[in-house]
């Protein structure tokens, strides 16, 4: 099913370089993530700090944890100053709620999505955050693959979604690039747009050219 999409904001993420976030900045990026879960793109928050710069209107801060304690993800979100907590760690409702409670920064549940339907668990995440990120089920891995779910599939579901809990934001992450977002846009009308290895010439490496595609394609009408 076609629908009228809106042009969702677009969150690069595993940044590893400050000049590739003020790229993605002057692109016209509403997010820009770093990631402290592992991986290829792993930073410390000591380095995070450094490729995000310092606070500024108009751009949200966000960082991907994983299994981290939830006294060590409000510690790093203060130090950082943080906007998003992008949360890849199976997070429990309860603890959404409990980070959401304090303001300080909007807790972003992922579920990890597999064949053509939605963990039984992303209606009380969605519920309890306001927001889930959608990205891949693979194996061993927390994200970053690289590889699209089924959308085509997944667009009913996420109908059912927003009818079951209205308002709530929709995150889509997993194997975007420049020349497939604008159809998953189209497809499943995402408020929010994430992407990494899709923009990439290396682990970490961001390119320019790919970042200006791909913030242009996620939003043609």
């Amino acid at each position: 099913m076609t629908r009228l999409a809106p042009r969702p904001a677009v969150k690069i993420c595993g940044l590893t370089r400050p000049e590739d976030a003020r790229q993605a900045e002057e692109a016209g990026a509403r997010y820009l993530g770093v990631i402290l879960a592992g991986g290829p793109r792993l930073v410390t928050p000591e380095q995070a700090g450094v490729v995000l710069g310092a606070p500024r209107p108009g751009v949200g801060r966000a960082a991907v944890f994983g299994a981290h304690r939830e006294d060590e993800v409000a510690r790093v979100r203060d130090a950082l100053r943080l906007d998003v907590l992008q949360l890849h760690g199976d997070p429990s409702p309860e603890a959404v709620d409990r980070l959401r409670a304090d303001g300080t920064a909007e807790p972003w549940p992922v579920v990890r999505v597999a064949g053509a339907a939605l963990p039984e668990k992303a209606r009380e995440l969605a519920a309890a955050a306001g927001v889930v990120v959608l990205d891949t089920m693979v194996p061993g891995h927390l994200g970053g693959t690289g590889t699209p779910f089924d959308w085509q599939a997944l667009a009913r579901p996420l109908d059912a979604l927003r009818r079951a809990v209205p308002g709530v934001r929709i995150v889509v992450a997993g194997g975007l690039r420049p020349e497939n977002v604008a159809a998953m846009v189209r497809l499943l009308a995402p408020e929010v747009v994430d992407v990494s290895s899709g923009v990439e010439t290396a682990p970490g490496v961001k390119d320019p050219v790919r970042v200006s595609r791909f913030l242009v394609q996620a939003r043609e009408p």
